[in-house]
């Protein structure tokens, strides 16, 4: 019966984690370039008894490295990924990548995003324009030109498929492995006047998240059974 209860007690912390994971996603579906949090279980077990008992272990968070939706605005300083690339930014905790291509021009003439953070090119230096200086083209190779002459060029970096990630803010990610420039004249494009959506699909996460409630409510209920048994068993042996 303890061991019914240690269980139950285990599959509702990890639907709690889940169900954290699911609230942070719906909360940043209209976030410009988020991408989705998931939720990875393994079973853990237990040898202490006479008889194994299989636990639920807490989970391990990873990113999804699925891309979302791009849509067209037509402004100058939006741009988007067409690929699997990522552009780097320079935050407070040291250089990141980010697929949210909201920009906007600092009074230096640094290219940063919506939170101002520069934009890097490959060699990591930021990409700069005169603030004054006119419209601003932005071709698909990255390469950044005003009044008609390139005065940078946009880096574009692949991210390893296996690298560990950590989260800067809501859209940029720092990983564990250091990115690669991406040199593939045919791979990863820069779109100008485009932004990518988040990758959140919020019918299928609130499908989730009353599936989830409802698992937790039932484990609850068991729970509380359980307890109730075991006092009256408790105060049965007690006399």
């Amino acid at each position: 019966m303890q061991q019914s209860l240690s269980i139950g007690l285990s599959s509702q912390i990890t639907l709690l984690r889940r169900l954290d994971t699911i609230a942070n996603n719906i909360a940043n579906q209209s976030t410009a370039g988020f991408r989705a949090e998931e939720v990875t279980f393994s079973s853990i077990i237990s040898k202490a008894g006479v008889e194994p008992v299989a636990f639920a272990s807490t989970g391990k968070t990873y990113t999804s490295q699925r891309a979302g939706g791009v849509i067209a605005t037509g402004n100058q300083l939006d741009i988007a990924v067409s690929g699997d690339a990522w552009f780097a930014i320079r935050t407070p905790e040291g250089n990141a990548l980010t697929r949210d291509g909201r920009l906007r021009i600092s009074p230096s003439g640094e290219l940063q995003t919506a939170t101002g953070y520069p934009l890097l090119d490959v060699g990591g230096s930021a990409v700069q324009v005169t603030a004054s200086g006119g419209p601003i083209s932005i071709a698909r190779n990255g390469t950044v030109s005003q009044g008609g002459q390139p005065v940078g060029a946009i880096g574009l970096f692949l991210l390893n498929p296996d690298a560990k990630i950590k989260r800067v803010g809501s859209a940029g990610i720092v990983p564990d492995t250091e990115p690669v420039p991406n040199i593939d004249p045919n791979g990863a494009q820069v779109l100008q006047g485009y932004v990518e959506n988040s990758n959140v699909e919020p019918v299928r996460e609130m499908a989730r998240l009353i599936e989830l409630q409802r698992r937790f409510d039932a484990i609850s209920a068991a729970t509380n059974q359980l307890e109730g048994s075991f006092g009256e068993a408790i105060r049965a042996i007690a006399g």
